[in-house]
């Protein structure tokens, strides 16, 4: 005879709300296994005097669900292959609503020559359904509160979080609840929804919702659809939704007539003022800044979108895979692949070396950080000076040549080569020209700005004041800025 475990589900209240299946199940006489005794439908087994042993013990041995899930399905495999008849296994609910336990079971049951039967049962949905109003077809989630993340979550359709038995659960949800919705959201906690005697709903706002204090093994959160549109501004679909109806015929003319050519001066634009945020150490204005580059990120997916090049998912993907292909080192499966960043970059490109060293540098970057970029490259195949002794000698080098130069035309060339070395000097001290060069431009603009200030409030004309005067001014923003 195949060994054999039928599973059949206890429901979600009491013997009254038994399937006439499940009912004649449980009376037949077999062996019969509960998942665990804290089920009201227990106290009936009990008076009827139907045998039955439980699983609570690993409950009480074990650290975490998962252990106790693949203990019960190792027990009842090697159970079920020692005997002659079919094992009765019985869990709250239904049998293929949240429950583990049943999962593991249908995967290591076929493996070890168990056929694996599931039956039917009423799950807590049926009453969750009825009691909270919620039609399915609108839209709904069904979460477990102790696996939850944010980015689960679909703010604009029902949500249920079930197994929420803790005040520490409630926790945990409360803090991923509040990455979506506002803190004040009304939800629901609910208890034994449908079983007389013990049902609770509690309507309270999401910040409260951990202080409630009937949390059980029957306890879920809900969560009613967002109704107003400010409370999906945390939502990245509905920022997908915004820019695609600005560029739409009802939408904004600027927006509408914009291409990536066009943007192309605003993204370099947004990218400065936000390292500026960074440099002033804001938080706020960094926050701020980064959304406006995100802006451009997703207008410029949106345009390609319309064309049928790609969207802004096909981004994210790629982003994905990259991450993951140049990261071998932490994600496992790929420890096959290169470990050189440079050798997994030629691995993309279909494993065809560049033609030269120095390519690979977008040709509209700032000269400054070209010329950065380029010695960088150039340093990486050993062309490069064996100290920074050496840069220092080939500025003073290029200075004097600079100085010496008469011609507009050698002039110009001069310049430039003193420039160029002065990138490869940010490079032995490890910083970024074109950031120095940035925080240089902010720091005289504020310091001209508080000398502009003086000249201002005197209500006198520029050429009213001596250099020195004007100098003097300067110093005084100096001095306020060390304070």
């Amino acid at each position: 005879m195949v060994a054999k475990i039928i599973i059949v589900g206890l429901g979600f209240g009491d013997e009254n709300a038994l399937t006439l299946g499940v009912l004649k199940q449980l009376q037949s006489g077999g062996e019969l296994w509960l998942r665990t005794v804290k089920h009201p439908v227990v106290a009936w087994l009990d008076q009827e005097g139907i045998p039955f042993q439980t699983f609570d013990s690993i409950y009480e041995e074990a650290t975490d669900f998962e252990t106790v899930y693949q203990e019960i399905s190792l027990q009842l495999i090697t159970r079920a292959s020692k005997i002659n008849t079919p094992i009765l296994y019985a869990v709250p609910g239904h049998p293929m609503v949240a429950e583990q336990s049943v999962q593991l079971l249908l995967q290591s049951g076929e493996k070890n020559g168990v056929y694996v039967d599931v039956q039917g049962g009423n799950s807590f949905l049926d009453p969750a359904f009825t009691r909270l109003g919620i039609d399915p077809i609108e839209g709904f989630q069904l979460l477990d509160g102790n696996a939850f993340s944010p980015a689960y979550i679909n703010p604009e359709g029902h949500v249920l979080i079930g197994q929420v038995y803790s005040s520490f659960v409630a926790s945990e949800i409360k803090l991923n609840l509040m990455e979506i919705y506002p803190e004040d959201y009304e939800v629901k906690v609910v208890t034994a929804l449908g079983i007389d005697g013990l049902e609770k709903m509690t309507t309270l706002p999401l910040y409260e919702l951990d202080r409630v204090g009937h949390f059980t093994d029957l306890t879920s959160v809900y969560i009613p659809p967002v109704q107003e549109a400010e409370d999906l501004y945390r939502h990245f679909s509905y920022l997908e939704e915004l820019i695609a109806y600005l560029r739409s015929p009802e939408g904004c003319p600027w927006d509408q007539k914009q291409t990536h050519d066009s943007l192309k001066p605003y993204l370099i634009e947004e990218v400065y003022e936000f390292l500026e945020a960074v440099h002033q150490e804001d938080d706020e204005a960094m926050s701020d800044e980064l959304g406006d580059v995100l802006l451009q990120v997703m207008l410029h997916a949106q345009i390609a979108k319309e064309a049928g090049y790609f969207d802004v998912h096909d981004v994210i993907q790629r982003l994905n895979e990259k991450m993951v292909r140049r990261h071998p080192h932490v994600f496992a499966k790929h420890t096959e692949e290169p470990s050189s960043w440079d050798e997994i970059k030629i691995q993309e490109r279909g494993g065809a070396t560049p033609d030269s060293i120095l390519d690979g540098i977008p040709k509209d970057s700032p000269m400054l950080l070209r010329s950065y970029e380029l010695s960088k490259k150039a340093a990486k195949v050993g062309f490069d000076w064996q100290s920074i002794n050496g840069v220092w000698a080939k500025v003073d080098e290029e200075l004097k040549e600079l100085q010496e130069a008469e011609s507009l035309t050698h002039i110009e060339e001069e310049y430039g080569d003193l420039l160029f070395v002065m990138t490869s000097l940010a490079r032995f001290l490890k910083i970024n020209p074109e950031i120095a060069l940035l925080h240089a431009c902010k720091k005289f603009e504020a310091r001209f700005g508080y000398v502009e200030d003086q000249v201002r409030v005197r209500d006198q004309d520029w050429a009213d004041f001596t250099q020195d005067q004007l100098e003097q001014w300067w110093l005084e923003a100096k001095t306020k800025e060390k304070r």
